[in-house]
């Protein structure tokens, strides 16, 4: 349980079309917002868009949520933190993930197998860059350091930069139960995408049962504030449509699982079914009111702060808001979190 919920502001990763987030996230510094969370998909990066923010703000926290692994070398990751902690002042929280089988095989053109032993690889690498100890080296499967064979010139290399903190902090973008132990384990936090808090809770209790009292679970949350509940309620549907129908393959889906083991088995193929059946509209339509409605905040601002109830009451301990553009709503936010 949270004795007090902090907040955050998700801008995500870009659509179709470049999406400067500015003035957003300027206004959520102002207003205290601690972090804003990038992301990406496969279009628009993490990393760059939080070194454009960063130039423009001083305080706010600059989060990556989630950096796909696949994407970077675990030391090419960990060039890019260290680079931002150092024109930020120490600003940098870097959220990793594996993503998924189609993004990591289709986009990346990388293999997809043991997610989580490549995960403990891939920190282990990082935090060895930022210590700068000793050369880095690996005798991993995954990431092995030096490369063996090739040249046969590769020799281990520390980073000619000092970084500013020796250990920047390591949040873990996780959906199934083994991968959010994990995090409890390596890990300084769990990015979930989608956390129900009154549904999620039993999933993945014993998976959080290791977790040690400062670590971090920040959760992206869309805000939709207005009279039409009805109306935002089908607005904040389409992703979750979206997640479950199209991100990811129909024969694994790791979203689709996440809702499943909220209960939302026989709802949550019928959106898949009609989603890749190309029936977009009647698919938002099939996400339930309940697993929208959990999952968001949603209505007017006396009904949001009791929607944040729940929230409270759960091992939760920052909201990532999302959705919300305009300094006024994002006060109003901030009051109903904070106040």
């Amino acid at each position: 349980m949270s004795d007090r919920l902090r907040l955050g502001i998700a801008v995500g990763y870009w659509g179709s079309q470049a999406s400067d987030a500015t003035a957003t996230v300027q206004a959520a510094e102002r207003l205290g917002y601690e972090t804003v969370w990038t992301a990406e998909a496969y279009g628009s990066d993490a990393f760059t868009p939080l070194a454009w923010y960063g130039a423009r703000t001083s305080t706010i926290g600059l989060g990556t949520a989630v950096a796909q692994m696949s994407a970077r070398a675990p030391v090419t990751t960990a060039m890019h933190a260290l680079t931002l902690d150092h024109l930020s002042g120490g600003r940098a929280v870097v959220g990793i993930g594996v993503s998924g089988p189609q993004v990591v095989e289709g986009w990346y053109g990388a293999p997809f197998p043991r997610p989580l032993a490549r995960t403990r690889e891939y920190l282990d690498i990082m935090r060895q860059v930022w210590r700068r100890e000793a050369p880095v080296t690996s005798d991993g499967p995954h990431y092995p350091l030096p490369y063996p064979g090739g040249a046969g010139l590769g020799k281990p290399l520390k980073s000619i930069t000092h970084p500013l903190r020796d250990r920047i902090p390591i949040y873990l973008g996780a959906e199934g139960p083994k991968n959010v132990a994990l995090a409890t384990e390596i890990a300084d936090g769990w990015l979930p995408l989608f956390y129900h808090p009154e549904r999620s809770i039993p999933q993945y209790a014993e998976a959080l049962a290791g977790a040690g009292p400062d670590f971090e679970i920040a959760c992206t949350v869309t805000a939709l504030v207005g009279d039409d509940v009805p109306g935002m309620l089908r607005l904040a549907k389409m992703p979750f449509a979206f997640y479950i129908g199209g991100m990811g393959a129909k024969e694994e889906n790791f979203h689709l699982n996440v809702f499943v083991r909220m209960g939302f088995a026989e709802e949550g193929h019928k959106v898949q079914e009609l989603f890749l059946a190309g029936r977009r509209e009647e698919a938002i339509d099939a996400v339930p009111d309940e697993l929208a409605d959990g999952l968001s905040l949603v209505g007017p601002i006396a009904r949001i702060k009791e929607r944040l109830e729940p929230w409270r009451r759960s091992p939760v301990t920052t909201l990532n808001i999302a959705g919300v553009g305009d300094e006024p709503t994002l006060r109003a936010i901030r009051d109903a979190v904070l106040g």
